[in-house]
């Protein structure tokens, strides 16, 4: 590890305040991680050597250029896809010791995710794009109901339940997006650039549901982003550049304003 990289992990253990009984609760740690996609010399190093942690009940935000290995990265904490070398710890146990079930369970019960192009089934209703993972958990179809209705509230689209992507604006589509993460109750929640394809006003809703989320619900959520209303609602911003974490400061130390992070390209 370099002199940066070692400043930039130093940097993610050092500022967050420490929490009851001087503890500070970690849900995901990421050691030496690296991802190498293809061989010999057309080999691409999406990530090299990535150490960060991330605090249950933050909201974080994570940024990086196009290339960068931000993706990568969000793929490997969300148990999307496995390490080339290194480890990724969820609430401590290491992801690559999962059986396949065990990671299923994970993906299903820990982890919401919420997709900048949304996905969601086009023939479906909102509620029923919402409902649909509850069944692979196996919740009573009752509940499953209740519960969706009560998440499309949380999201403020409870009245348009029976109508389908086609039939919904892209916020409309987005806040559904975010109750169907929502659905089996996760732990932590992945948004990837969540306001990418909304208006502002939109986008500006949208990040207030997040915040709520996080806040009211203490849900853990790392956003990919680069949007500066973003930014000021996180705890941290995370850089990547080149398969490396090249900088982590919190948000109240920076001083943000459009096109700009303390006087340098966002």
């Amino acid at each position: 590890m370099d002199k940066q990289e070692k400043h930039a992990a130093n940097t993610a253990e050092d500022i967050v305040p420490t929490g009851r009984n001087g503890e500070r609760p970690v849900i995901i740690r990421t050691l030496d991680l690296a991802k190498v996609y293809g061989e010999g010399e057309t080999a691409t190093h999406a990530l090299q050597g990535v150490n960060s942690t991330i605090f249950r009940g933050e909201l974080i935000a994570v940024m990086g250029p196009s290339g960068s290995g931000k993706t990568t990265y969000f793929n490997m904490i969300g148990a999307l896809d496995s390490p080339t070398n290194g480890r990724i710890l969820i609430d401590e146990v290491d992801v690559a010791q999962l059986s396949a079930v065990e990671l299923a369970f994970l993906r299903c019960r820990k982890i919401g995710y919420i997709f900048q192009s949304f996905n969601l089934i086009r023939y479906m209703t909102a509620l029923e794009n919402v409902t649909v993972p509850m069944a692979f958990a196996g919740v009573k179809p009752e509940v499953a109901r209740e519960r969706g209705m009560d998440l499309l509230d949380l999201v403020g689209i409870a009245d348009r339940w029976e109508h389908r992507p086609i039939e919904m604006s892209g916020g409309q589509q987005q806040r559904v997006a975010i109750a169907r993460a929502m659905c089996n109750l996760p732990q932590i929640l992945l948004a990837d650039e969540p306001t990418a394809n909304l208006d502002l006003v939109t986008g500006e809703s949208i990040l207030g549901i997040l915040q709520r989320i996080n806040k009211e619900q203490g849900v853990t959520v790392i956003c990919s982003t680069h949007d500066h209303r973003l930014l000021k609602m996180c705890d941290r911003i995370m850089w990547i550049r080149d398969g490396r974490v090249e900088r982590v400061e919190r948000s109240e130390n920076l001083k943000i304003k459009v096109g700009t992070i303390d006087g340098g390209q966002a």
